[in-house]
């Protein structure tokens, strides 16, 4: 009796076992919910066969790794903007143990540092027209960011050239997202360095998507790990013409699938201190690379994508035959960081800054036109004591100028009442003579009253005279405070 039971737990544990290799990490745990949009038939411009086939790859990844997928294609502006709002509703019903993820293919485009996703009705004549006929990127990315999540991850093949033939001062790629700036909790993937262009592919999918839709298949690889694989294999597949970029501030753990039995394959040149996160100081690169061979480093710099890794490979691998397309790849980057530093602060020193290291980049165009528009800037005067002479000497002189609104009355308990004398001749300042003080006789005693109160003798007439000559000096406006009353509401 005892052997049937024991062989029925044997075999109900041998599937339980099987069963938690196939499915993801933590997928009973957490929620995850996917929104994939592929734009491929746009309206005015070629089409992207591609982008249809990267879409229906990655749902059907998606939807293995435990995601509940919905897919949208050839989505117009007021589509896709539904879309995301529906998907964001989705997430907000889901709880804050939700997985929130979005795949977009299609084309992007970058204008005035903001990037932009292209719906399929777009037909721009002007680049002033992309904000009001696109949906931007930080829209959506907002949307998400303000609801509360265990993560959001944002994969985006949308750096793809330029269709767009009226838009000749857009700028190459996409601008940098740094996701640390926004809400944390956020990975966002490019399919290339921010400012260039990826390419669309020779295959049914693109570089990007054909190298995502093989690694993250791959068991038991946090979603760092992933990526930084995806971007070593798109620039073999490319020969370092396209690297994809991302950005983290992810605060928990994801993988797209679960543990495995078998062992991780290990990153071709990568070590464990290749693979550590943070970024390294330009001395520790050169200490990691110096004696490895050239096609180790190159890969090892590839994997970890910053400004000092890449500087230290050109300094070592001088004569190596990838060093010329690091160095533009590193030049890039540097011009990047640059723009985006400039379109943050968003001030004439910022742009004149860019102007003076990149007047001749494809971006200089853009950096005048917003140079000249924080120029034109209608700065207010601030309400200050110190704003005062500003304002006074840019205030009117003309006589005919009368002041809009009455000055503040003065208190009649704290001052006499002043009143406006009917001609414009300021009068006579009468002079009262004070008889001399009476001396006592020796040893008389004398006691002193004080003055009554109120105002001395004179005091009118001298407020009078003063009120009315300050007035007529400063154009008329009745006495120095009622001027400076009513010029204070500008």
């Amino acid at each position: 009796m005892r052997r049937p039971v024991l062989s029925n737990l044997l075999l109900a544990s041998g599937f339980l076992a099987l069963a938690q290799l196939m499915t993801p990490t933590d997928a009973a745990a957490e929620a995850r919910l996917a929104l994939v949009i592929g734009q491929s038939a746009y309206r005015t411009v070629p089409e992207l066969p591609n982008a249809a086939n990267d879409a229906k790859g990655m749902t059907e990844l998606l939807g293995n790794a435990g995601f509940t997928v919905t897919t949208a294609a050839n989505l117009a502006q007021n589509e896709m903007r539904a879309a995301i709002s529906d998907f964001a509703g989705k997430v907000s019903a889901s709880g804050a143990d939700t997985v929130a993820l979005v795949f977009y293919a299609g084309h992007g485009l970058q204008i005035d540092g903001e990037n932009y996703l292209v719906p399929v009705d777009l037909d721009p004549k002007r680049e002033a027209d992309i904000p009001l006929q696109g949906v931007r990127l930080n829209d959506m990315l907002n949307t998400l960011g303000a609801l509360p999540t265990r993560a959001r991850i944002f994969m985006l093949d949308a750096c793809r050239n330029n269709p767009f033939p009226a838009l000749s001062g857009a700028g190459h790629g996409l601008a940098i997202v740094d996701t640390k700036a926004g809400a944390p909790g956020s990975f966002i993937s490019y399919s290339t360095s921010p400012g260039a262009e990826a390419e669309d592919g020779s295959g049914i999918d693109s570089p990007y998507t054909t190298a995502a839709l093989t690694i993250a298949k791959q068991p038991n690889l946090p979603i760092e790990e992933v990526f930084k694989r995806i971007r070593v294999a798109v620039a073999q597949s490319t020969d370092g013409r396209q690297i994809p970029w991302e950005s983290s501030s992810l605060t928990t753990d994801f993988k797209f699938f679960g543990e495995s039995s078998g062992s991780t394959p290990a990153l071709p040149g990568a070590n464990a201190m290749a693979l550590a996160g943070g970024t390294r100081s330009l001395e520790d690169w050169r200490k990691e690379l110096r004696g490895k061979p050239a096609m180790v480093a190159y890969e090892l710099v590839i994997t970890e994508d910053t400004v000092e890794a890449y500087q230290a490979y050109i300094e070592l691998y001088a004569q190596d035959t990838r060093t010329p397309r690091v160095r533009t790849v590193l030049e890039r980057r540097r011009q990047m960081l640059a723009w985006e530093r400039a379109t943050a602060i968003n001030t004439r020193a910022s742009f004149e800054a860019y102007l003076a290291n990149w007047d001749n980049s494809d971006l200089a165009a853009t950096a005048r036109r917003l140079l000249l528009r924080v120029q034109n800037r209608n700065y207010g005067v601030p309400v200050a004591a110190a704003a005062i002479p500003v304002a006074v000497a840019m205030g009117p002189t003309c006589p005919c100028s009368t002041p809009t609104t009455p000055a503040t009355p003065v208190t009649p308990s704290v001052a006499p009442v002043i009143k406006k004398r009917v001609d414009d001749t300021p009068p006579k300042r009468k002079v009262v003579e004070t008889p001399p003080k009476r001396r006592p006789p020796p040893e008389e005693v004398v006691y002193e009253r004080a003055p009554p109160p109120g105002p001395p003798p004179g005091a009118v007439m001298q407020g009078i005279g003063i009120g009315i000559g300050i007035g007529m000096g400063m154009g008329g406006r009745g006495g120095g405070d009622h001027y400076r009353g009513d010029y204070r509401r500008y």
